[in-house]
């Protein structure tokens, strides 16, 4: 099993849902960064689950940093946060019969019956609680350096915010940064939340898609093929439970557009620089960061634990069974996976950062 991601930086997650606790490690932080608590908690506490919208399962997140940091600054050697799992229900959960769209089936396939399925063990979306902490620092230091990442639901259903406004793009982002429900309408949050309760109450789920916007990167960040922009962000995303599609710019718009439609004119700026008219390619070009905002676009598909009979097969006994979701869960994730999101992209462009400026640039 490989837990670790990242060139310059590395992201290694470790934990399950229902063991002891969580945990992850930053390596190859320059030292002197600041790491602030407060600010840890804040990232937490967005992804928290509140109300009925989310699930009954309600973690304090008391998070715990054990190495790499001395008198509030990063030391330069590896940064390990520890999250502890106290409310757990072990006994929601039994063995063999495959919840439909879960890991359970694949994960038996791929290790044998020796993983932890507790909750989903290592697959679970809990496991981001340790991401999202450990990555805090990053959109911190990103911050300081003018770049700014924010991430809004677009749509859930037919019901939809407006888009992020590429002339406001700083104020969107500052405005989403203090909300629990990521949405740049009021109108749009109070009709999806009356969406997910009502779902919910029938036993359901739904899904989504997310749009996040990152201000102010500087042009020249990536590799042409294998390293490009692309390529890393969508890498990171993919990694978060639920997540399906994802996409660039005009993304899988392109299919209805023209050459002359689709390409983005440009301009010399006052400063001396260059910029684009429109932005249809999502702020990368070959790869490369081009100066222009990214946008991207994340498809995260309806929670599968759902009150719902369902087909399956109990895998221990090779036979056809039926089930019924059982325990605590969401009843939509898109909300809180934002935040995972927001995390994810600090943690591909500092390494972006690092590697093309040094791993000082962010110190």
């Amino acid at each position: 099993m490989k837990n670790s991601f990242g060139d310059s930086l590395i992201l290694t997650l470790f934990g399950e849902s229902h063991g002891k606790m969580i945990g992850a490690t930053l390596d190859g932080l320059a030292p002197g960064m600041e790491v602030d608590g407060r600010s840890i908690r804040a990232a937490l506490d967005l992804r928290r689950p509140r109300g009925a919208i989310s699930t009954a399962r309600s973690e304090a997140d008391e998070f715990e940093i054990v190495s790499g940091v001395f008198n509030g600054k990063t030391t330069g050697t590896p940064l390990t946060i520890l999250i502890p799992n106290a409310d757990t229900r072990s006994g929601d959960y039994s063995y063999g019969v495959a919840r439909p769209s879960h890991a359970d089936l694949t994960a038996f396939i791929k290790y044998h019956g020796f993983e932890d399925y507790r909750g989903g063990g290592h697959f679970s979306g809990r496991l981001t609680a340790a991401v999202v902490a450990v990555c805090a620092p990053l959109r911190d230091a990103l911050r300081k350096k003018g770049i700014g990442i924010g991430t809004h639901i677009l749509r859930i259903g037919e019901l939809r915010d407006r888009n992020f406004d590429e002339s406001n793009l700083t104020g969107d982002i500052e405005a989403l940064s203090a909300k629990f429900f990521p949405v740049l309408e009021d109108e749009a949050a109070e009709a999806m939340t009356r969406r997910i309760e009502e779902e919910a109450g029938a036993g359901d789920s739904v899904g989504g898609i997310l749009e996040t916007a990152v201000a102010g990167l500087p042009a020249g960040l990536g590799e042409p093929f294998f390293d490009s922009v692309e390529s890393r962000l969508a890498h990171a995303v993919f990694s978060v439970p639920a997540v399906k599609g994802v996409e660039f710019g005009a993304g899988f718009g392109f299919a209805d557009m023209t050459g002359s439609a689709a390409n983005d004119p440009i301009r010399v700026s006052p400063d001396g620089g260059f910029y684009t008219v429109t932005n249809h390619s999502g702020g990368i070009n070959g790869g490369i960061s081009n100066g222009m905002p990214i946008l991207m676009r994340t498809a995260v598909k309806p929670t599968p634990s759902i009150r719902i009979e369902q087909d399956t097969v109990n895998f221990l006994t090779g036979e056809n069974a039926v089930t019924e979701v059982r325990g605590r869960h969401d009843p939509a994730i898109i909300h809180r996976a934002r935040i995972v999101v927001d995390s994810l992209c600090a943690f591909v462009l500092a390494d972006l950062m690092t590697a093309r400026f040094g791993t000082d640039c962010l110190a």
